[in-house]
Order: C-alpha cells, then structure tokens, then sequence
C-alpha cells in the first residue's frame, strides 16, 4: 500500500512541463528500442528530445539517481519507469463524448493503444451518427455516459462536444468519477481541485504559430 501512495504523490509533485517533457523522451526512447540501442547518453536523448542535456538530467531527478557514468542510461529501464510514472505500463480506458467529424477522427485513430490508451466507447446525444467503417466503437446515448463510466472504472475522457454543451457534459463526467479530460471544446471549464483539464485549442496553437511565423 505505501508504495501506491508514494506513487501518488510523486505524479503530484512533478510539474505539468516535465510530465509533457516525460512524454516525448518516452517516445524518443522508443525509437532506439525499434533500432536495437540498449544504452543512450543524456546527451544523445537531449539532443533527440530537443531539450538541454541539463534540463533532461532535471527531469530525470524525480526517478532518484540511476544511470551508468560513461555508459549512460538502460533504454528500456528508463522506458518502464517513465511509464510507470505516467500511469501507461497497461492500457487505461478512454470515453470520447461528441462523435462529430473531430470526434470520428480520433475514434479511427490507430495509435492510442500503442500509447497505453484504449477508447472503449463513444457517446453522444445522436447514436446513429456512427457512418465510419473505421471506427470499431459503439456509440451510446448520453443517458447511458454516468453509468457506463462508474461501472468501467474509466478515469479518463476526451470532449468533443460544443462549447454549450460542455460543462454540464463535465459535470456527469466528474459525478462518475473522471479525474482527467482532454477538452476540445473551446470554452473554460469549472471542475474541481482533484481534476485535471488539458484543453486543446487549435485556434489558439494556430495563433501562436502566426506569431512566431511573423516574427
């Protein structure tokens, strides 16, 4: 038991930055896995990663102090504590709520499982808008989203529902015990402490990039 709560604690002490950061030196890692390389030096999975060697060695504190001087790090050593840590050792469900075209999309997307995700189910407030030979799902009333989600255990859903719509879809989302949502909707969501909101504004991405374009 004290394992899992220092496990708890530990994912609540790292900044969302290095957390994101974790992500990609994952798939980096992953990528000398595919190429046969065991050992990868801070350096050389810095320089992969797009970071400072420094930063990466920060970064890599939270696992305490492991590594091999002159030899570097143990590639898949490394590739299961940062999935340990990010909770991605085993497949975690996924609910999707709002299958419209963006929402079609990533149901057909292939290559969450590879990343430890699995959507289990869709919902929305139309069940036959399910036209996509890709999409393997079963779609569902929204009467039935509270239910399913206690009952699966499920932590985690994406939001692709219209900014009207989503924080009363939030709302029956936390009620059923989600602690984690992806939002896609373009609107500021009201949830508790113990919920972690990722929204995912392309308008904005789009902004940004115009800035940077420009200047």
């Amino acid at each position: 038991m004290a394992s899992k709560k220092n496990t708890k604690s530990q994912r609540a002490d790292i900044p969302r930055k290095t957390v994101y950061r974790l992500s990609i030196y994952t798939r980096c890692l992953q990528r000398l896995k595919e190429n046969g390389i065991k050992t990868v030096s801070s350096e050389a999975l810095a320089g992969a990663a797009g970071v400072k060697s420094p930063q990466l060695r920060k970064d890599l504190t939270y696992f305490g102090q492991f590594g091999t001087r002159g030899l570097g790090y143990d590639v898949e050593q490394l590739i299961k504590m940062i999935s340990d840590l990010l909770g991605t050792s085993h497949l975690q469900p996924v609910v999707l709520v709002g299958v419209g075209n963006l929402g079609r999309a990533l149901l057909s997307y292939k290559g969450f499982a590879k990343e430890g995700f699995g959507i289990v189910a869709a919902f929305d407030v139309v069940t036959e808008r399910q036209k996509d030979k890709r999409v393997t799902q079963s779609v569902y009333s929204m009467d039935e989203l509270k239910s399913f989600v206690s009952r699966n255990n499920v932590r985690m859903a994406i939001l692709c529902v219209p900014p009207q719509e989503a924080q009363e879809v939030v709302n029956e989302l936390v009620e059923a015990g989600v602690t984690g949502v992806m939002n896609f909707a373009p609107t500021v969501l009201q949830v508790p402490d113990e919920v972690t909101v990722n929204n995912v504004n392309l308008a904005i991405e789009l902004e940004n990039l115009s800035y940077f374009v420009g200047h």
